[in-house]
């Protein structure tokens, strides 16, 4: 028996990026562990991948290619599912044009060699791609829009903050590791203060935690501003590194400090509070949660928050900053890649079901899915299903079959994290990792370098797809690191940080906008509507310990638990079965009672299965953010009723 440890990255959608040690034992899998050496990692897993053994030994694990013949999904050979595909795509091609092939690439998967499928058909097409950003989309542009740039100050200098405002962010769920960096930043005299409307695990973590109202984050943002004003807490040379100051202001001084705070439901004190912290504290570093950013205001929300650090003096300044984001794709070179440069048409990533139907000139006929499970990650799931239902062609590249895999026309297995062949930056901290694969994959399954190459053969792209994973990784990655010693084996031989990225974001104060200088925001936001009584209730579908979107490392096979206020849910009872309802429709939810929330939220578990009645996104209708095309996801209103007859179950748009 033959017993070796193997070092590899996470590739998943999470902000750690983790340096994972695998033991191989004859040949499986045999335990995970987090290295020990690793900076930010330190030893430790989330639960999720920790728990990763499940998944990728997992019964459902698919390890031959499935071709739909009279209606059903049947095994069949990679020779004969890659003539299949490319003899439809260039079939479509011809006939329609590339414009009628949508390629559409999530982030199931980030590794960077992903961009590689973009690259297939660009050269292919160009074809179809999507707009906007589901998660981020907001946030990107808002920070980019203000700075000209969208990046983070060295992970570890919190520990050169005297306050740390998480701002909307469950660490204990979103960035676990960031915990730690918080309790070594606490033991040396910072105080972190948490605001959100919903309470979670990080609120044991901090020193303050305060409830705000969905949403409201705008306006408690306006009052902090305000107060900074009237106090004379603005840096004295804010108007030296900014531009629209005073209208800023003046935007502040729209409605009192009192009016603003009513409006986030906050008292006013902790306005007061927390301009002290930002004015009179700094350094303060705020860290956005990215959920705030998932509403119709979302990017408001975001600018007003790059304006309280700005004007108060906490940008360029060790311990300061505004994070949203760590720049995970700098350190490599991708340009080969122009995107909607020259991409004939763009489809709205938050609309997809229905940009995909209203398309025409020419509609979409075939659908690639690299990365994804559209049908339960986006929004209004019922209208991406019909949507992909009704398309020609759909091919669905993927380790298990999900509920976007079993509507598909052609279902391709790929490798898992754990047979990967790749590089990860992160958008959590600014250390880069080489994924590197600890088994083979299972007998039948191709990564999706392999099966893009494959298909290449077949449709006369085999240059522009030539080279293998490593020879790949070493092209995106020499362009700019090259320059700083650092290679591909660099990487092997463990973690290195990005060296573009610098310790202190804009510490000369010098911003790359059209002006030099931060664009603060000027106007307020449309008024998100009020409660309407016959919605009492916003609904946050939110990340779990236990699951990376719908990638679950424990299945979730019975009703989702919903978490309300008890007297959110009056004449129901703690564990009772019921139905959570929004104008969409409805799904079953087992209601959990926590005295801690807020009595106009309800909390229920992200991602799901739709073929299990356990997809939140059935519930929410599809919309955008007011600039960047995030998905507002966290405006849709529901209420609780006691379950409904079979017969009533349909809406009028057929959806339950």
């Amino acid at each position: 028996m033959s017993v070796t440890v193997k070092r590899t990255t996470c590739n998943r959608d999470c902000p750690d990026a983790c340096s994972i040690l695998a033991t191989v034992t004859s040949g499986r899998v045999t335990a995970l562990a987090g290295d020990p050496e690793h900076p930010i990692t330190r030893g430790s897993l989330c639960f999720r991948t920790g728990r990763f053994l499940e998944r990728q030994y997992a019964p459902e694990r698919l390890t031959q290619p499935l071709l739909r013949k009279a209606g059903a999904l049947t095994p069949v050979s990679w020779e004969e599912a890659l003539d299949f595909a490319a003899e439809r795509l260039l079939k479509i091609r011809a006939e329609s044009g590339p414009a009628s092939i949508f390629h559409y690439r999530s982030g199931g998967s980030l590794g960077i060699l992903k961009v590689l499928a973009d690259h297939f058909f660009e050269q292919f097409g160009p074809v179809t791609i999507k707009r906007g950003d589901i998660c981020s989309g907001a946030g990107d542009f808002a920070q980019l829009l203000d700075f000209g740039e969208e990046d983070s100050h060295h992970l570890e200098d919190l520990l050169n903050s005297r306050h740390i405002l998480l701002w909307g962010k469950n660490a204990v769920v979103s960035s676990p590791h960031t915990l730690r960096v918080l309790r070594d930043a606490r033991a040396r005299g910072a105080e972190v203060v948490l605001i959100d409307p919903v309470h979670h695990k990080t609120a044991n973590h901090v020193d303050q935690s305060h409830s705000i109202r969905p949403g409201g984050d705008f306006a408690l943002a306006m009052a902090v501003g305000r107060t900074l004003f009237e106090r004379g807490w603005v840096d004295p040379e804010a108007a030296r590194y900014t531009d629209h100051l005073a209208r800023f202001e003046a935007l502040t001084r729209t409605k009192t400090v009192e009016a603003w705070c009513v409006e986030a439901d906050v008292p006013v004190a902790l306005a007061e509070d927390l301009a002290r912290r930002l004015g009179l504290g700094k350094p303060t570093a705020i860290l956005v949660g990215w959920g705030m950013g998932r509403r119709v205001n979302g990017a408001a929300i975001v600018r007003a928050l790059d304006a309280l650090a700005t004007i108060s003096g906490n940008i360029g300044i060790p311990g300061g900053g505004v994070s949203f984001y760590f720049k995970r794709r700098g350190a490599f070179d991708t340009g080969f890649v122009r995107g909607a440069e020259v991409a004939p048409r763009t489809l709205s990533e938050p609309l997809f079901g229905a940009e995909i139907l209203a398309a025409q000139d020419p509609p979409i006929r075939a659908v690639w899915i690299t990365a994804g499970n559209p049908v339960v990650m986006l929004p209004e799931s019922l209208t991406v299903k019909a949507a992909l239902s009704s398309r020609e062609l759909v091919v669905v590249v993927d380790s298990v079959l999900t509920d976007t895999a079993e509507l598909a026309t052609l279902v391709l297995p790929t490798d898992t994290l754990l047979e990967a062949d790749d590089l990860v930056g992160s958008y959590g901290h600014h250390y880069l990792g080489a994924v590197t694969p600890v088994v083979p994959p299972p007998a039948g399954v191709k990564s999706d370098l392999q099966i893009l190459q494959e298909l290449a053969t077949r449709v006369g792209l085999s240059a522009a797809m030539a080279g293998d994973a490593r020879q790949w990784k070493e092209r995106i990655l020499a362009p700019r690191l090259s320059p700083h010693g650092i290679t591909l084996e660099t990487l092997e031989q463990g973690y290195v940080r990005n060296p573009l990225a610098p310790p202190v974001l804009f510490a000369d104060r010098k911003f790359p906008t059209p002006s030099g200088r931060v664009n603060l925001l000027q106007e307020a936001p449309a008024t998100v509507p009020p409660l309407d009584p016959a919605w009492p209730l916003f609904l946050m579908s939110l990340s779990t310990e236990k699951a990376q979107a719908s990638q679950g490392a424990v299945r979730s096979i019975g009703p989702l638990s919903c978490r309300v206020h008890p007297q959110a849910a009056p004449g129901f009872s703690a564990g009772e079965r019921v139905d959570l309802v929004s104008p969409l429709g409805r799904i079953q939810v087992v209601l959990d009672f926590d005295e801690a929330q807020r009595l106009d939220v309800a909390i229920v578990p992200k991602g799901g299965e739709l073929r299990r009645g356990t997809a939140p996104n059935a519930l929410i209708r599809a919309q955008t953010t007011d600039h960047g095309e995030g998905g507002a996801l966290y405006d849709e209103r529901v209420r609780i009723e006691r379950i409904a007859a079979p017969s009533t179950l349909a809406n009028s748009k057929g959806l339950v």
